[in-house]
């Protein structure tokens, strides 16, 4: 018909760790020239989080550069992620198409499509020099940990909730591509405008038991569930100050208080034990304050109130507000 094309291809992500096929290419991108126009065609694959992936737009050297106006081709500048769209079937101009039946939904996702993928290769080796525990106890806990972090990730999409991997949740997906597997229970972090009073209802309802809630929406919110098999999960409510953000921890016996500080941070989609979630984009400033330079190293002895490089004292609840702010069940 005319075009001239330009095919831009990348290893297949969902093939990483398997051997012989790991070195296999797949289209990622084509832009399909023709005069002074162009199509730019973004191929989606499916994940098996059970949602759509594209790779990134790279173009190589001077003459693709030169091929389409690069700083045009705003989609797909980054790695993205969406939920599978439903697609509705349209006319237009007398051309049968299909678009999202959800446009809004879906326009909305493009700006907030970014996609990390997991470290592989950094997994692997962190396994060749420490080894992976393979131990009845551990690969049971991970697995509890799985079900625990679908239910719970599914809980709050439904109520609208946006969340990601904190503290030692996310450096297992950071550092092995996996849960670690002796840190006993499941991070996520929540910003505090996005808190509802509906999130304890609604983790009740699924066989969730809170197990306590520290702090006020106004200072150190902090919610602790116990799931199925004994497992936990931490919900870290996180606030926004001028130049950084912070979370909260308390002690339940002393009322003392504690903050942990954190750089700024952006939220990036990534996949994890099979499920699309998000974590902090500026993965490395987030693990890194969280858990200093020697991250990479595995620390099985852990003191919250003393152990993070990010933790600083942050006063003591008045006794007269203890029942309020130091709830255990």
């Amino acid at each position: 018909m005319g075009f001239q094309c330009l095919k831009i291809q990348s290893k297949d992500p969902r093939l990483d760790g398997i051997d012989y096929l790991s070195g296999t290419d797949i289209p990622l991108h084509y832009i399909l020239k023709l005069a002074t126009h162009a199509i730019h065609l973004v191929i989606f694959y499916e994940r098996s989080g059970n949602y759509l992936w594209h790779g990134q737009l790279r173009l190589k050297g001077h003459s693709d550069r030169k091929f389409v106006p690069f700083r045009k081709l705003q989609y797909g500048r980054y790695p993205g992620a969406f939920d599978r769209p439903e697609l509705l079937q349209v006319s237009v101009d007398g051309l049968e198409v299909q678009i999202p039946k959800d446009l809004n939904s879906f326009l909305q996702e493009v700006s907030h499509s970014r996609f990390i993928e997991c470290r592989f290769k950094e997994a692997r080796s962190f396994f060749q020099k420490y080894h992976d525990d393979i131990s009845v106890e551990a690969v049971l806990f991970q697995k509890s940990a799985k079900i625990l972090l679908h239910l719970a990730a599914a809980v709050l999409k439904d109520l609208g909730v946006q969340f990601w991997l904190s503290s030692g949740t996310c450096l297992g997906w950071y550092r092995q591509c996996n849960i670690i597997p002796y840190s006993k229970d499941v991070d996520l972090g929540i910003f505090i405008q996005d808190y509802t009073s509906d999130i304890i209802t609604a983790f009740q309802n699924v066989g969730f038991s809170l197990k306590h809630k520290f702090g006020k929406v106004e200072d150190s919110l902090e919610l602790s569930f116990l799931g199925k098999d004994d497992v936990k999960l931490d919900i870290f409510f996180f606030y926004e100050e001028t130049d950084h953000m912070w979370n909260g921890g308390t002690q339940a016996k002393s009322g003392k208080k504690f903050k942990y500080l954190f750089p700024k941070f952006t939220l990036c989609w990534a996949e994890f034990v099979e499920i699309k979630v998000r974590v902090p984009c500026e993965t490395i400033n987030y693990i890194e304050a969280n858990y200093g330079k020697t991250w990479m190293i595995p620390v099985k002895t852990w003191d919250w109130k003393s152990s993070p490089p990010n933790v600083q004292p942050n006063g003591v609840w008045p006794v007269a507000e203890w029942d309020d702010v130091i709830q255990l069940y």
